[in-house]
């Protein structure tokens, strides 16, 4: 099973992304409106939607074609992709002028090591798992 490697990597790392995305739209959907939730999330949302599990997936095939040069463990080439991700996040808030709750940005620090760490795991194990499924490891 050696052909269309990178196609196979794509698929298996936009597959945790897109899990996720489907239970937060799900979780945001009740809370809007089944709570009336007054947060509009919708004009945010299609940034995570759209971008979020493209780059998992051209993040995963970068680590699949630089693996042999580079040699960094999975884990810690999943850890880098929040380093990309939050300045995105963050230029979209600003570009669609979306107010960010003061205590947020308090807690900024902290949710930055630990989207960090959440991310290490998840690609250590999770995406791991699935590129040995598709056979690439």
């Amino acid at each position: 099973m050696n052909q269309h490697t990178y196609l196979r990597a794509y698929v298996a790392g936009i597959a945790v992304p897109n899990i996720v995305i489907v239970l937060a739209v799900t979780a945001f959907t009740i809370a809007r409106y089944a709570y009336h939730w007054p947060v509009p999330l919708e004009r945010v949302m299609i940034f995570p939607m759209a971008a979020v599990p493209n780059l998992w997936g051209l993040w995963n095939m970068l680590f699949i074609a630089s693996r042999s040069r580079s040699h960094l463990s999975i884990g810690l080439h999943g850890a880098l992709l929040p380093f990309l991700l939050g300045p995105l996040g963050i230029l979209l808030t600003r570009t669609l002028e979306f107010q960010i709750p003061n205590f947020a940005t308090h807690i900024f620090p902290v949710l930055a090591v630990v989207a960090v760490i959440v991310y290490y795991l998840v690609w250590k194990y999770v995406v791991a798992f699935l590129n040995s499924v598709v056979a690439l490891s």
